[in-house]
């Protein structure tokens, strides 16, 4: 008998806990919505809840997803101010603050923590605060950010934070979740354009589920991907989310490390403080092509060429959930050796130097 088949139906009761444990991972006590497929889904149900026609949004792009946000943005009808940075680098709070004197109608600003597609990471505290300051409303695309790195919702004040199960926490990839403040439901509501009678409607799932008392689900779950959510919730509370943030800022520090020693390969984000701590990207030498390469690695190792245009220049090394360990950074240093002709002890000297001063200081 499978043991994915014939399972006792998710209780409302259930689903509502698995949703506390979203909050307080979230440190939020904001209301959170866990919406039944992967983030995109809450991503663009927040934009298009959020983004009034005729308004004025600030667009911070560090990567491909920040182009995305752009696109549903002007879908919407907002006129978009894109600030848009290398994607070799972060944003600073500096870089908002002038961008938002520079437009004072900008009244929703859309964020993204960690670009894992480009090993990028933004500093959200200092970036809120320029917003709040301004006025404006902050989503947070936190999906890859969410157990790798810190993430304080409500002392920031990010009003929609979204996060995703499938990367650092170790979770699954078809069920994710939004935490919606106060001056966000109130911006939603207040939008005649904000979806209704829809999948992408905040407002119909607090109005049938959240003001409703959570006592009754408005249609099944997805009762797999619910379960392995909560699971994955359970383990990081049991490990202690410090220690499970800390094993991914040792992970990114050690692969760094391992790829400039190996001489071949050099981070594609320069700055150690730009770095996210869920994925290392690495450039590849001249005229080696990065799915060439990555092609003659053994397919279980978490390394897969960029995406778009960084195809054919960019490796990323994935090291999030159970890959943020010693021996699969060092699986994939050896490995990334050998298809350059590099010597490979040099690398892994170095990235467990790294891995046992960050984990210790």
């Amino acid at each position: 008998m499978s043991p994915f088949l014939d399972l006792p139906p998710l209780s409302a009761a259930e689903f509502a806990a698995i949703e506390d444990q979203v909050a307080a991972l979230l440190h939020t006590t904001a209301d959170v919505i866990v919406t039944q497929g992967e983030a995109l889904l809450p991503l663009e149900a927040a934009i298009r809840g959020a983004a009034h026609p005729g308004s004025t949004a600030l667009n911070i792009v560090t990567g491909p997803y920040g182009q995305t946000f752009g696109n549903w943005l002007r879908s919407c009808g907002v006129e978009v101010v894109d600030l848009a940075v290398p994607f070799d680098s972060a944003v600073s709070a500096q870089q908002v603050a002038d961008a938002l004197a520079a437009h004072p109608a900008v009244d929703f600003v859309s964020l993204v923590h960690a670009e894992a597609a480009t090993g990028n990471t933004n500093p959200v505290a200092g970036i809120a605060a320029a917003v709040r300051e301004h006025g404006a409303l902050l989503m947070l695309d936190a999906v890859a950010s969410v157990a790798a790195e810190p993430l304080l919702t409500d002392e920031w004040g990010v009003d929609l934070c979204v996060i995703g199960g499938q990367k650092a926490m170790g979770g699954p990839a078809g069920v994710s979740a939004v935490s919606v403040s106060q001056r966000a439901w109130e911006r939603i509501a207040a939008n005649p354009a904000a979806p209704r009678r829809s999948y992408l409607s905040l407002l119909d799932w607090k109005e049938r589920w959240t003001d409703a008392g959570r006592t009754v689900l408005p249609h099944a779950p997805a009762q797999l991907e619910m379960l392995a959510l909560g699971a994955c919730l359970d383990r990081i509370a049991a490990d202690g989310l410090p220690a499970v943030i800390a094993r991914h800022r040792a992970a990114s520090a050690a692969t760094r490390a391992g790829a400039r020693a190996l001489g071949t390969l050099a981070p594609f984000v320069t700055e150690d403080a730009h770095a996210a701590p869920v994925a290392t990207t690495l450039r590849t030498p001249a005229g080696v092509h990065a799915a060439e390469l990555a092609a003659r690695l053994d397919p279980a190792l978490p390394v897969q060429p960029g995406g778009g245009p960084l195809a054919a220049s960019m490796l990323r090394v994935n090291h999030y959930g159970p890959a943020a360990a010693l021996p699969t950074v060092h699986a994939c240093l050896a490995a990334l050796a050998t298809a350059t002709d590099a010597d490979p002890a040099p690398a892994l000297a170095a990235a467990e130097a790294a891995w046992t001063a960050t984990v210790q200081g």
